[in-house]
């Protein structure tokens, strides 16, 4: 007999969902290295909520306490092209928050009959109707669970994806942040456009009295190329000083709907995990928030065959995710993004203030 009925590896957007909204009928396990300390694991991220995410958490009638939200809230983004040295500015309903309590505030929303373990899975192994999970606590000790059915929410480098699909391979990027003592004179939301250094986007934004630069860059001479373009945008005007910290990790992003991976058997991707993020805008909350609900309906209902039945209720999300695609060479290649910034469409004309 296993340990659990479920474990669910990760603790993020996603798998906090998950464990949230599972029946109270199963035994489950939550693997998470994350907790409230300051050495705690920490997502790179801008911390913006976007409005498809607040749409997901609108559903389940979730408020967000306002400890978790910071300053300013901005309402629009200077999208800005290095290239073509144009810009414009476009509306957008953000909310900014500290996406550190954000992710211990989900996690504080599962039910305490879900089981915690705090650390890393290092290893599964499959048998006998059942996986083996190999851990490392964040205490340095190891130990050993077993469960009929395992949940990968692990993310970009998701170990329950290469356990399931190791042959498989989805583009992958390195996302640097880093943050720096406010400086400029005015906060603002950036989002930021150089071929020269990156095929993806950069980012920045004003968040309470600091000012954070990231962006997606090759892996291969990725510092490098964060380097240059920071001091593409210093020479554009960004006021960015001495950093205070910086971070990083990989970020999936898809070329196709077939990069997507629900799982099988009864072992489940959901999120980032299984290349659930957009390709356009690298948004991931919204799709972990939605792929959690799917594949808790589809547990909970008890159905003979939940993997191909989750299959089949991830395809809204595929679909999402070939839209987004589509969208992406008006965003990422040079000649089509300068006709849309010059044409001007759905931008909008910011005053300054004599």
């Amino acid at each position: 007999m296993s340990d659990f009925q479920i474990a669910i590896i990760g603790g993020g957007p996603a798998g906090a969902t998950l464990a949230r909204l599972i029946d109270k009928r199963f035994s489950v396990l939550l693997i998470d290295g994350k907790t409230g300390s300051a050495e705690s694991f920490r997502k790179v991220c801008g911390g913006l909520l976007s409005p498809d995410a607040q749409k997901a958490f609108a559903e389940f009638d979730l408020t967000l306490p306002k400890d978790i939200m910071v300053d300013p809230q901005i309402f629009s983004v200077r999208t800005i092209d290095l290239q073509n040295n144009s810009e414009r500015h476009y509306q957008r309903f953000y909310m900014n928050l500290d996406r550190h309590k954000f992710d211990l505030w989900l996690e504080n929303l599962v039910p305490p009959t879900v089981t915690r373990f705090f650390g890393r899975c290092r290893k599964i192994s499959a048998g006998d109707g059942s996986y083996k999970l190999v851990c490392r606590g964040n205490d340095g000790t190891e130990k050993a669970f077993t469960a009929d059915i395992i949940v990968g929410a692990d993310g970009a480098g998701s170990i329950v994806r290469k356990f399931l699909y190791p042959q498989k391979k989805i583009r992958r990027y390195t996302a640097i942040q880093q943050w720096f003592p406010e400086k400029n004179a005015k906060p603002f939301y950036s989002c930021i456009f150089d071929p020269k250094t990156s095929d993806c986007c950069s980012w920045s934004i004003s968040k309470d009295s600091f000012f954070i630069f990231g962006g997606a860059f090759a892996p291969k001479n990725c510092r490098k190329a964060f380097e240059e373009q920071k001091k593409r945008l210093a020479e554009y005007g960004f006021e960015f000083g001495t950093p205070v910290k910086t971070e990083a990790c990989i970020v999936l992003r898809p070329k196709s709907p077939f990069d997507i991976c629900t799982g099988k058997g009864n072992a489940f991707l959901i999120g980032e995990a299984a290349g659930l993020i957009s390709p356009s805008s690298l948004e991931g909350i919204s799709f972990a928030i939605n792929s959690a609900r799917l594949l808790a309906e589809t547990l909970n209902s008890g159905t003979e065959d939940p993997s191909k039945k989750y299959a089949a209720k991830i395809l809204p999300l595929k679909l999402k995710i070939l839209v987004k695609i589509l969208k992406c060479p008006f965003m990422y290649e040079p000649t089509l993004r300068k006709l849309v910034m010059k044409s001007g469409i759905s931008s909008i004309n910011v005053r300054e203030r004599k």
